[in-house]
């Protein structure tokens, strides 16, 4: 089976405790990743680290909203 699901996530670029996945109470996931968060850089590690975790492709992780939030939607493909 296949399907679509929409992933709520808070992002701490720069983090000396990533790559790192936690899910909070809310259900959101906060992604620690290493990268900085310029020139696209901690978005392009958390959509490598939400693949790592979900265990599919990354080109099955799509940024859908937020790319200059800390708060963002990912879209992932099973």
């Amino acid at each position: 089976m296949t399907g679509t699901r929409v992933v709520a996530a808070q992002i701490k670029p720069n983090s000396r405790k990533g790559p790192l996945v936690e899910t909070l109470d809310d259900g959101t996931l906060l992604l620690y990743v290493r990268a900085p968060a310029s020139e696209g850089k901690a978005n392009k590690a958390a959509e490598e680290l939400l693949a790592r975790h979900f265990g599919v492709s990354k080109s099955s992780v799509r940024l859908t909203s937020g790319s200059t939030s800390r708060h963002k939607r990912f879209e992932v493909q099973d």
